[in-house]
């Protein structure tokens, strides 16, 4: 039977946690009781106040406040007035560090995704280790992926738009 991740899972430094996303599975389950199972294919991580591309790197703010709370909460926040972004928070208590969730099998780009997925601002701050109606489980198998720089982040120049924290599955 998968396991789904708990809490020391999430509480390790986001560079440790956004490759071992790769190939696992996200668990929906919908308001009639569907549960749907999607393979991650593709995460970024940002890593905190020192990270020029990070929500976190200005400080704290009520968009970005559950990225200071503990690992395994979803930090949601819309970007162009109309995508949501999926974010898995990191690390412990104190160190905002978060996942961008950018692609599952069915869907490539993090506002795909979670229109696919059904989640959006109501979704900030679910907990991630004792939701019921959506987790991250263990897929039982390791994938094989590739690291590249981030998109979208010229805004935070360099050396973080060069940083190769852009995990992609091997197909």
């Amino acid at each position: 039977m998968a396991r789904r991740f708990d809490r020391t899972f999430y509480s390790r430094d986001v560079l440790e946690v956004a490759p071992l996303l790769i190939g696992q599975h996200l668990i929906r389950i919908a308001s009639d009781g569907t549960k749907t199972v999607y393979v991650i294919t593709e995460t970024e991580a940002y890593r905190g106040g020192d990270d020029l591309a990070c929500h976190a790197s200005k400080g704290k703010t009520p968009r970005n406040e559950v990225m200071f709370g503990e690992g395994g909460h979803l930090y949601m926040y819309l970007i162009y007035g109309m995508y949501w972004m999926m974010n898995v928070v990191t690390a412990p208590r104190g160190v905002p560090q978060a996942v961008l969730l950018r692609g599952v099998r069915e869907a490539s780009g993090p506002g795909r995704l979670t229109r696919l997925v059904g989640v959006d601002r109501n979704y900030n701050g679910e907990d991630l280790v004792v939701s019921e109606r959506i987790w991250i489980e263990e897929s039982g198998s390791p994938s094989a992926y590739t690291a590249s720089p981030r998109v979208g982040i010229d805004y935070a120049g360099e050396p973080w738009r060069s940083m190769p924290w852009r995990y992609l599955i091997n197909l």
